[in-house]
């Protein structure tokens, strides 16, 4: 073979070479930057939980007192509801056989201090509702019954007197979280002047049915 032809197919081989190795090089550097790609065995595929939401729960229903029974002092009255009178104090039936429940507070049952109050004393030969209140004992037994039938019990905690004109504002609230329930009549010796009792008589109880 002449030697310029040798030359020339070596000068071919070696173009060759170069050509084949930047095209290696090519697609070597082309597969460095593709994105990887994993099958489902090559990995554990993680499923978004759904957002789950809490109902917040449903308020508790409480229904209007109608009746209250105590069935130690032989109590079983109508509950009218009443608000303020023109004084600003908590207003009272003037029937002496029936109770006034404060409707600007709880409903018994309800978080809260209910109150319920009734007459003492005598009117035209008939005694009042709450003539022996105060033979109530820690432990006596006390019942409501709602506008729908659901009765709640309540269990006497204490007893308190209060004058006429002291501060009662533990009476009306409670900031336990519990459900009370407080029974008020007057007490002492009357006033003819003033025509009220000296004293007022709080009966305290605390829900223990739901």
């Amino acid at each position: 073979m002449p030697r310029r032809v040798k030359r020339s197919l070596q000068k071919l081989f070696i173009s060759i070479a170069v050509i084949l190795i930047a095209v290696c090089a090519t697609f070597i550097a082309l597969y460095t930057l593709m994105p990887r790609y994993k099958t489902l065995s090559q990995e554990t595929v993680k499923v978004p939980l759904p957002h789950v939401v809490h109902d917040a729960p449903a308020p508790v229903v409480v229904s209007t007192p109608v009746n209250l029974t105590i069935g130690k002092i032989n109590v079983l009255a109508t509950i009218n509801a009443v608000g303020l009178n023109s004084a600003g104090d908590m207003d009272i039936d003037e029937n002496p056989t029936q109770l006034a429940w404060y409707k600007l507070g709880p409903k018994p049952g309800e978080e809260g201090s209910a109150v319920i109050a009734g007459h003492y004393g005598w009117k035209d030969g008939v005694p009042s509702v709450f003539n022996d209140l105060n033979k109530l004992d820690k432990g006596d037994s006390v019942t409501t019954t709602g506008d729908d039938g659901m009765v709640k019990t309540f269990v006497v905690n204490r007893t308190a007197l209060y004058t006429p004109h002291q501060d009662a504002t533990d009476v009306f609230k409670s900031d336990d979280g519990k459900a009370h329930l407080n029974l008020v009549t007057c007490q002492g010796s009357w006033n003819n002047s003033a025509r009220t009792y000296s004293e007022r008589l709080v009966v305290f109880t605390d829900l223990v049915n739901s």
